[in-house]
């Protein structure tokens, strides 16, 4: 557990998913608890346009979050906290989730005691997390055409002919294979419980910081997930005739032509998350994934 006095948050960022009453519900909640403890409430400028007037916070854009604010709580499912976390990685603004989707691996608060969470988080009570990003680049003609970073995976997939594609593999450097599939997940700690698991990839534990690479449906029964080191750069280079699309946390698109070159490796840059006290990854487990319930002491 991490301690430390509740003025160390001076300033709180409120995020939300768009569009979404339950969201503005909780959002209202948060910042008359939030102004009530003599705190700065701010709210994002894109979610206080689409949920509207949230009491006295003042609207601000997501780079005076990252430059001034001190902490910053999203609402919503782990679409909307991936969002943020991309965009809020280069600042380094630890992030809370408030659980308002289904599956919920990332904002692991619910509703109902968010309140609670959230004031023993101001306290000092809580559990500091760093996850990995990916840095993705993609490459045309030796030439730089396209850079992001991804917290859950990057995904290679068919284009708009829906056919396989063929596509090679390389580690370091070092030529692994050609393979004709629907594509490849290449996956983070954090991205392993998110499509790489349907596609039957590995449950990586955060703190392992690996690479794993997960074929979609490949033309052959032996090419299985790949669990790399950190340290691994992958590139996937697409072979001529083929083109595919790139898709970076399921949120950024990118049209991919033949011969290009996806570059992938572990960012500088880290998400910090706060969990509340008596957090655990295995129990998170355990409810999202309906695991048999932990055995009772006689």
């Amino acid at each position: 557990m991490n301690v430390e006095t509740a003025t160390v948050f001076k300033t709180v960022a409120l995020l939300g998913k768009y569009q979404s009453s339950e969201a503005a519900e909780a959002l209202g909640r948060l910042e008359a608890y939030l102004a009530a403890q003599g705190m700065t409430v701010w709210i994002e400028a894109d979610t206080a346009k689409a949920v509207g007037t949230i009491g006295s916070a003042t609207a601000v854009s997501f780079e005076q979050i990252g430059e001034e604010a001190d902490l910053a709580i999203v609402v919503g499912g782990d679409g909307t906290l991936l969002s943020a976390a991309r965009r809020l990685a280069v600042y380094n603004v630890p992030l809370v989730g408030i659980n308002q989707g289904r599956l919920g691996f990332l904002t692991d608060i619910g509703r109902d005691e968010m309140i609670q969470r959230v004031g023993e988080i101001l306290a000092g009570q809580y559990l500091r997390e760093r996850r990995m990003l990916l840095d993705a680049e993609v490459l045309r003609g030796g030439q730089h055409v396209f850079h992001t970073v991804a917290l859950n995976d990057v995904v290679l997939s068919r284009g708009e002919s829906g056919r396989m594609i063929e596509f090679d593999l390389h580690v370091d450097g070092e030529y692994i294979y050609s393979q004709r599939s629907d594509g490849m997940i290449v996956a983070t700690p954090t991205g392993s419980t998110a499509y790489a698991l349907s596609a039957n990839g590995p449950l990586l534990h955060p703190r392992l910081a690996g690479i794993v690479l997960v074929p979609l449906l490949p033309h052959g029964l032996t090419y299985r997930p790949l669990a790399l080191a950190q340290e691994s750069v992958v590139e996937l280079v697409i072979s001529p005739g083929y083109d595919a699309r790139i898709h970076f946390d399921g949120q950024t698109l990118f049209e991919a032509h033949p011969l290009d070159r996806i570059r992938l490796r572990r960012s500088a840059l880290h998400v910090t998350l706060l969990h509340p006290e008596g957090y655990s990854y295995f129990a998170v487990l355990r409810e999202k994934l309906h695991w048999s319930a932990a055995p009772r002491l006689s």
